[in-house]
């Protein structure tokens, strides 16, 4: 990446949302222009990785790790692909992420094999119910623990009651939410609302015995955070993150290429690590007006070097064009 370089960048702009014609006014370039330069400087961008493994402290982390897959469209593909991606908790800091043909054993297991790399320490994680994500977990980090997401857990419960066609299944629902996932302070409050759910409304009913079962079986995977200190039981974290993303893929309407795509997502990636915080409230207020890449970094007087050299730092107007837009 040449570091000296005295044009403004565009890459930042545009991960922003400052649509390339805007850009061609204000520096006098035509579309394929401004096109070309932003694709240039995607590509001599470093990897978000490599940002961890070079810059960040590894005590700054938390260690507590929400993980999703975003979905994206690229050419070549019948389906849409995943960003498979980790958020840690709080400092919202992104350490890895990466693009895979699906959400498989093989995806997880590279994922967590990139996240080692790094040198970021893991603690648990926290996800949704996907197949092979367990076991890739304890094949490359060995005895963390994963804490289920409740919201879809109980999503997938109400699929499998039909609510909508079998109201008198709401009582089951209800209780199940109340007595299990919501007052529950210890495992065995867990397990003492559980017993109380099947009896006043299961005990008869084989579908809603199973579902009992289902949670007792599952009961070290979902109510793990009973036992650690600042361990959240959703991924809304990583969730809102997805939504942001979601509005700027429809502005791009999918990816000519897999090496295209990657370029850009890297970048988007980076883009969230850089730019200050806003919205965070409750016990997370205090990250706001600090980027969480400079929540992590070794030396805090780095922070403006590396603005510097990733081509951050003269984008006010954009910015300040971006919040007027959004």
């Amino acid at each position: 990446m040449n570091h000296g370089r005295k044009k403004p960048a565009l890459w930042v702009p545009h991960l922003d949302g400052v649509p390339h014609r805007k850009l061609g006014n204000h520096h006098s370039l035509t579309g394929a222009q401004i096109y070309n330069r932003i694709e240039k400087e995607l590509s001599q961008l470093p990897k978000n990785e490599t940002l961890t493994k070079s810059l960040c402290n590894p005590a700054r982390f938390s260690g507590i790790l929400v993980m999703d897959g975003k979905y994206v469209k690229v050419k070549g593909f019948e389906q849409k692909i995943p960003l498979i991606y980790g958020i840690d908790y709080l400092t919202h800091d992104i350490p890895y992420g990466g693009l895979f043909v699906a959400e498989d054993s093989p995806a997880f297991y590279s994922f967590f094999e990139g996240l080692r790399t790094t040198g970021y320490p893991l603690r648990m994680v926290v996800a949704d119910d996907r197949s092979g994500l367990e076991s890739a977990l304890n094949n490359v980090f060995p005895l963390r623990p994963l804490q289920l997401c409740h919201t879809h857990y109980l999503e997938n419960i109400k699929k499998l009651l039909d609510l909508k066609s079998s109201p008198k299944e709401e009582y089951f629902f209800n209780s199940l939410n109340l007595h299990v996932f919501v007052e529950p302070r210890t495992k065995q409050q867990v397990i003492t609302g559980l017993k109380s759910v099947w009896e006043r409304h299961a005990k008869r009913n084989r579908h809603l015995t199973n579902i009992i079962l289902d949670i007792r079986d599952r009961i070290d995977y979902l109510f793990y955070y009973l036992r650690r200190n600042n361990c959240p039981r959703t991924i809304n974290l990583i969730e809102s993150y997805n939504s942001h993303l979601q509005g700027r893929l429809k502005t791009i309407k999918g990816f000519q290429s897999f090496s295209s795509a990657q370029r850009w997502l890297n970048a988007y990636l980076i883009r969230r690590r850089t730019k200050e915080l806003t919205d965070c409230n409750g016990k997370f207020r205090h990250l706001n007006q600090h980027a969480s890449l400079e929540l992590t970094i070794q030396k805090q007087a780095q922070w403006p070097e590396i603005l510097t050299k990733l081509g951050i730092g003269k984008v006010k107007y954009y910015e300040k064009n971006s919040r007027k837009k959004h």
